[in-house]
């Protein structure tokens, strides 16, 4: 085959890009539920036949970068029984699905094009129901997987163009919300055959050596750039961890996630030997998703250039190792219902911090704890169920190495691609009316470069009582560690407000709440990178100016005096502080009484605090 001139290799490159960001949109426009419309909890993708990845530009790697496992057991599965047409539906995270937990559903075509299958496509959403003992799919203490919701193995919903309304009837009348599951799916199922007519017409253009020999190309050019960027790392093991609070069945007990990262030339491997054995509650995740956020927290280490660029030459170089039974490859029926969030950011926290020992200057500190829960009642308003929930309620990024954390992006297992909601459009959905949504100052961990803000979350019930899941949340316990002398994320807490009532809700529970209760979500920012003694005086002026920062901790944490009306520097008092290192440091804590951010020193990792 000749050689591809490089504005077609080019052209075809950036037309798989532009076709993922284009499926995304379709489903954000075409959907109807809040987390995927609103929220955009969802994922797509195109794979080779082969099950090599193509593109994924957008979304959740633990949704999406294990789906080359899917693809080669569909192939063994199937075997010559995949054909024009054909839709394969799977949540299943033990049979052949590799998912990442039961809500995610995935719908999965193949492409032919001249009568030869060449291509899969992938969606990806993340449904607001998928059966089980409670709605939404975060119960904490589920028998087992088949408890936690509908399993379904890759099974074909759609054949030669023909639906299967026996299984569709199955499937559907499994799950609480069927009528708004359906237009979800069917979404999906048609950005799927949006995907595959352009592909196709790629295909017809450019033809089919062309067209794969681009894609060839562009995975070899992408592997040999990532093995440069590994090979600049010296060589050695470095050693990561991270831990959640507790398992939701045995509580109050942190499970453990721990790596080996060892580079060696151009090559990495990733080991999770050490971490903990697998829970009975649902904090365990198989092996891919473990591999994809594994992947995933090597790569957002490399240079940010080749964020456009990345494919099956990523990965080629990386090596995941999860021994079975391990929390991060557990063993059917284990349930693995929270694994998005725990051990999910665990998994991404562990790698992180490895590889920011073997490369400072790409250190990338934890980002706030995920916050999520789900809430099931019913909404006077209409005399319907509902389930909601929502991100809306994370904290915010963590610092990297020269740049502050962003205030506003959520969890750090969706690398910022989910989204908070409208206020508006989630007081029309559910029957919560918004008292507060705003960044706190000082709730963060501070450095160098600081995380972004913590957010200060709080709703009144105006429905009717129900139960709160708060499965997908942590960091009430455990916080995420900052970089090189960064302070790590503060601790996180949620109440219910119930007249003179304060009732503390901790992760991975179910709690009643009433009509007129009030929630109140303290999510905590990002931690820090460096310490936080050498700011530069004039970025934390300026924070304290845009109040970011209090007067307090400036001169607390940062050893910058600034007056309290003029906000003026007293530069002769920060030198004098300055002059050598605090005794005593500080960090930010909430006062459980008064809701309030205050100052307090900072004890040991393992003070009081459940």
């Amino acid at each position: 085959m000749a050689p591809i001139d490089q504005i077609t290799l080019s052209t075809i490159w950036h037309g798989f890009q532009s076709l993922c960001r284009e499926m995304r949109t379709m489903m954000t426009r075409t959907s109807q539920s809040y987390l995927i419309s609103a929220l955009k909890d969802l994922s797509v993708g195109v794979w080779l036949a082969d099950g090599s990845t193509v593109a994924v530009p957008e979304g959740l790697p633990s949704q999406f970068l294990g789906t080359s496992f899917t693809i080669v057991d569909i192939r063994n599965m199937f075997k010559d029984d995949l054909h024009p047409g054909d839709v394969i539906l799977t949540n299943d995270p033990y049979h052949g699905g590799n998912n990442n937990h039961l809500p995610d559903w995935g719908y999965i075509r193949p492409v032919f094009f001249e009568g030869e299958l060449l291509f899969f496509t992938l969606v990806r959403g993340h449904m607001i129901d998928t059966g089980g003992s409670f709605p939404g799919g975060y119960f904490a203490n589920a028998y087992d997987i088949i408890a936690e919701g509908l399993c379904i193995p890759p099974l074909k919903v759609i054949k030669r163009g023909v639906v299967d309304a026996d299984l569709k009837k199955l499937i559907f009348n499994n799950v609480r919300w069927p009528a708004e599951l359906m237009i979800d799916t069917d979404a999906m199922i048609a950005t799927g055959k949006f995907a595959e007519n352009r592909i196709v017409q790629l295909l017809r253009r450019y033809g089919k050596d062309t067209v794969l020999g681009a894609i060839h190309e562009m995975m070899d050019r992408t592997e040999r750039a990532v093995r440069a960027e590994i090979a600049a790392i010296p060589d050695g093991t470095y050693t990561g961890e991270s831990s959640t609070d507790d398992d939701g069945t045995i509580l109050d007990q942190p499970v453990t996630v721990r790596v080996d990262v060892t580079v060696k030339g151009d090559s990495v491997t990733l080991d999770f030997s050490r971490s903990d054995a697998q829970r009975p509650g649902f904090i365990n995740s198989v092996y891919a998703p473990t591999y994809a956020r594994a992947t995933a927290a090597v790569i957002i280490n490399l240079d940010p250039a080749l964020a456009e660029f990345h494919n099956q030459g990523s990965v080629r170089p990386i090596t995941v190792i999860a021994p079975p039974g391990n929390v991060t490859n557990c063993k059917y029926p284990a349930t693995v219902g929270a694994c998005p969030v725990n051990c999910g950011t665990q998994v991404l926290e562990a790698v992180v911090e490895a590889m920011g020992k073997a490369r400072p200057e790409r250190s990338i500190a934890s980002w706030g704890k995920h916050r999520g829960d789900y809430t099931f009642a019913v909404d006077p308003r209409t005399g319907e169920r509902y389930v909601r929930t929502s991100f809306d309620y994370d904290g915010s990024a963590g610092a990297v190495w020269g740049h502050d954390g962003m205030t506003g992006p959520t969890s750090l297992p969706t690398l910022g691609w989910v989204q908070r909601g409208s206020i508006e459009e989630a007081e029309i959905r559910f029957p919560w009316r918004l008292l507060n949504l705003e960044a706190r100052p000082n709730f963060t961990g501070h450095g160098r470069w600081r995380g972004g803000l913590g957010i200060d979350w709080r709703a009144v019930n105006e429905g009717g009582d129900g139960r709160m899941s708060t499965g997908s949340s942590d960091g009430d316990f455990i916080q995420g560690k900052g970089a090189h002398g960064g302070q790590r994320v503060p601790r996180a807490r949620t109440f219910i407000l119930r007249g003179d009532q304060k009732i503390r809700v901790k992760p991975h529970r179910v709690d009643p709440f009433k009509k007129g209760d009030t929630v109140v979500k303290l999510s905590p920012g990002g931690a820090g990178v460096g310490d936080p003694w050498l700011r530069p005086i004039e970025e934390v002026a300026t924070d304290v100016e845009n109040e970011k920062v209090t007067v307090e901790a400036a001169r607390l944490i940062y050893g910058v005096v600034i007056d309290p009306v003029s906000l003026q520097v007293d530069q002769q008092a920060t030198a004098k502080l300055r002059s050598s290192p605090p005794e005593q440091r500080y960090e930010p804590v909430i006062n459980e009484e008064t809701l309030e951010i205050e100052i307090k020193p900072m004890g040991g990792p393992a003070e009081a605090g459940r």
